[in-house]
């Protein structure tokens, strides 16, 4: 059994981003060409084995996240956190919309220095060329444990497009991205 800690799966790499709601986020990620896989779970926090109702009780720490295994023969890590950005807000602390809370933080964790050179480049590359009017408070830190969320979670949108909060929610933002990223949709 290989070490959870590597990152590097033979041809394919790991990216781990919390950005609100991981239902979103997963919901886009599905659909780009050349991601082979995406989980929602949660990350960054101080309890084991934690489940979505302490998460969203704000008191373990953790953030909604989501990890993509992808194919960087086909789309860079680059790539995956220029769509990231356009699709959720990186300005706002601890919060998405409606959705408030450190669980809801955006943050990108790195999983080797590679990635943490990209992901900051690239913030600063968005910060200089004022491309949000607020500054960016995306956090950059190294990858942490990894808890999958219950089945019930992965697939959300995919199994309940007409769940109210994915019309309202998730629907609009999948909609940004395919208009935005019409060339980097699945076949």
């Amino acid at each position: 059994m290989e070490d959870e800690s590597c990152f590097i799966l033979s041809e394919k790499e790991v990216a781990t981003l919390a950005g609100g709601c991981f239902w979103c986020l997963e919901a886009v990620y599905d659909q780009v060409r050349g991601v082979e896989s995406v989980e929602s779970g949660y990350v960054g926090g101080t309890l084991d084995n934690p489940t979505y109702e302490a998460v969203c009780g704000g008191q373990t720490g953790h953030a909604e996240a989501v990890r993509i295994t992808f194919d960087p023969r086909i789309i860079s890590y680059k790539e995956l956190l220029e769509i990231f950005f356009s699709i959720h807000d990186p300005t706002t602390l601890n919060r998405q919309g409606n959705d408030r809370g450190t669980q809801y933080r955006s943050a990108i964790y790195y999983g080797t220095p590679a990635q943490q050179q990209a992901a900051e480049k690239l913030i600063q590359t968005l910060s200089e060329g004022k491309l949000f009017e607020a500054p960016i408070v995306t956090q950059v830190v190294p990858d942490a444990r990894w808890y999958e969320a219950e089945a019930y979670h992965q697939e959300y949108f995919g199994r309940n497009p007409l769940q109210g909060y994915c019309q309202f929610v998730v629907a609009p933002k999948v909609a940004k991205f395919r208009k935005k990223f019409a060339s980097r949709l699945k076949a």
